[in-house]
């Protein structure tokens, strides 16, 4: 039932309002996402208590809104939050604890918290592992985020192969033109891009660019975010004339209204 059948502050309708806020998100919609995800928080938060386990659902999907829009000082408590709610909840085992343990050590390494954010990666991807088997597709955002921490120490030897496997557990379970794959693979081309290795990197670039303007239009900002990375590969390599056309692309993606996004 809708949210207006079953009344404005019922749990179906923030279930509703919860699908909405995620593929607002997922589309690069994200004040209108966060509107809603908060709506649904709200309601749940009222008509469940604040440690049910779909408060916690509606908690993680507000903080990946957060995330998504580079508000970190805002997703970071909210992840915390999901985290002790499905820890407490559902004991320190369970798959879903592997979403906000990788997302916090997303946001910690970013922020040079690398003796924080590691442990956190790496107990996620036990997790994910354990209950969901070594080739899940969950497993591959977690792999990331451990490949990227190790980048970010200077252990690129490390980095490799959690992003090629990333890259072939999400090209297997999903196809090659999948948003997420497009993920892995920019992940392997900043890291050739770092090393230097600009013939094996620009091809992926290329990769990444068409996966996400495929999949998700040419609009998005995680295109914009694949622009940017492949203009800075052709700076690097004295082809500054197509750099900046792929920066002028992305600036235009970043500046146009969030309702023009697909």
């Amino acid at each position: 039932m809708t949210e207006t059948a079953r009344g404005r502050q019922h749990p179906e309708g923030a279930r509703s309002l919860a699908g909405l806020a995620s593929l607002d998100d997922t589309q690069g919609r994200y004040a209108k996402g966060q509107a809603l995800a908060e709506r649904a928080l709200a309601i749940r938060e009222r008509a469940l208590g604040r440690e049910h386990p779909e408060v916690a659902e509606s908690v993680h999907g507000l903080a990946e809104i957060y995330g998504h829009q580079g508000k970190q000082a805002e997703a970071e408590p909210l992840f915390r939050r999901a985290l002790a709610i499905r820890e407490k909840g559902l004991g320190a085992d369970h798959p879903d604890l592997a979403a906000p343990l990788t997302h916090l050590a997303a946001l910690s390494g970013a922020q040079g918290r690398h003796a924080e954010a590691e442990p956190l990666a790496r107990r996620a991807l036990l997790i994910s592992e354990k209950a969901l088997g070594a080739e899940h597709p969950y497993l591959a955002e977690t792999l990331m985020v451990l490949g990227s921490l190790s980048l970010r120490q200077g252990r690129p030897a490390e980095a490799e192969p959690l992003f090629r496997r990333a890259l072939a557990i999400s090209e297997k379970a999903l196809g090659s033109e999948h948003p997420q794959v497009a993920r892995s693979v920019a992940h392997l081309a900043a890291l050739y891009r770092a090393q230097g290795k600009f013939a094996e990197a620009e091809p992926l670039y290329q990769w990444a660019v068409a996966v996400r303007e495929k999949a998700l239009g040419p609009n998005h900002p995680d295109l914009a975010e694949s622009l940017e990375a492949y203009a800075l590969l052709l700076r690097q390599t004295q082809r500054e004339a197509e750099g900046a056309q792929l920066e002028a692309r992305a600036r235009a993606i970043r500046a146009r209204p969030p309702r023009e996004n697909p």
